[in-house]
């Protein structure tokens, strides 16, 4: 018997506003909301994954920031390992092009708001990157909440 884990491994990015306002993003396949991102491919960084779904989905060419979360959070009998960079500011100058065939739309949201249109695992992982944010650190989460040394 195989017990290697065979985990998926996804990675996405947290984009802000000159108003402090985050980036979500609309897919046409699925019924919530989501940030930038996507699966890593065989072979590929967590941050190369980054970069390459940033440009497939808004069109952007940006280099992925400090890694603010690593989310260990298992999806029914699928291991998940999670990353989530900081993307840094977007102006009026960064012309978003959504990838049509899985976009819908974006939408610079507050981070209540963010809370609220995105489904609870997302919302807990997307709450720890922002406070990971503000704090300077790096947080490690299992099913989007911080573990603590004791």
């Amino acid at each position: 018997m195989d017990h290697s884990s065979r985990a998926i491994s996804a990675a996405g990015a947290l984009f802000f506003d000159d108003a402090g306002r985050l980036l979500l993003v609309e897919p046409t396949y699925k019924p919530h909301w989501e940030i930038p991102g996507g699966v890593i491919e065989h072979g590929e960084t967590p941050s190369e994954a980054c970069r390459r779904e940033v440009a497939e989905e808004l069109g952007l060419v940006r280099e992925p920031g400090r890694l603010l979360v690593v989310d260990w959070a298992p999806q029914g009998d699928q291991d998940r390992v999670l990353f989530v960079f900081e993307g840094g500011l977007l102006t009026a100058d960064d012309h978003i092009r959504l990838q049509a065939e899985e976009l819908g739309q974006y939408e610079f949201v507050t981070p209540d708001e963010a809370g609220r249109r995105l489904i609870p695992r997302l919302a807990r992982r997307v709450a720890e990157a922002l406070r990971a944010r503000e704090s300077g650190e790096t947080r490690y989460l299992e099913h989007g909440v911080g573990r603590s040394d004791g």
